[in-house]
């Protein structure tokens, strides 16, 4: 059983072992991490909102031919802490594979130790973007592959 992807378990050990003022700080780091939406995600054409987050927040998961995924996120600035998980998804997620992703634990955010730093309301926003990514990443999974493997890469 593989774990959770490398980069995300460092984000993870890097969040539980911060003391509860820095936690913030590094929050608003990560939210200033979350990459732009290339141009055909620009009007969240074929990006699904997630309506547990109290912000407009909105994201695409693409399984790659590699196994390898791509993920989009969009949610706006003036919502600091949820567009901090989508940086810290953003960045922890970079490059790994259909099963890193799915073997990423539900309580996420609770083991970074979020939980005594922001709302619990946050967390259910943020638990339900991690659960949607994964979703999307089943279904596209799912699919059969043969149409993928004879095209070419762009």
């Amino acid at each position: 059983m593989s774990d959770m992807p490398a980069k995300l378990a460092e984000i993870v050990d890097d969040f539980a072992s911060a003391p509860r003022d820095v936690v913030l700080e590094m929050l608003l780091e990560f939210s200033d991490a979350v990459p732009p939406l290339p141009d055909s995600l620009k009007g969240h054409e074929g990006m699904e909102q997630v309506p547990e987050c109290q912000t407009q927040f909105f994201l695409r998961a693409e399984v790659q031919p590699d196994d390898t995924v791509r993920t989009y996120f969009d949610c706006p600035p003036e919502a600091p802490t949820t567009r901090a998980f989508a940086g810290i998804l953003a960045e922890g997620l970079e490059d790994a594979s259909t099963s890193e992703i799915l073997a990423v634990p539900d309580d996420l955010y609770n083991r970074m130790g979020l939980a005594t730093a922001i709302s619990p309301l946050r967390i259910r926003g943020g638990t339900a973007i991690l659960g949607r990514l994964k979703r999307q990443i089943r279904e596209q999974s799912d699919r059969p592959t043969a149409a993928l493997d004879r095209t070419e890469e762009s």
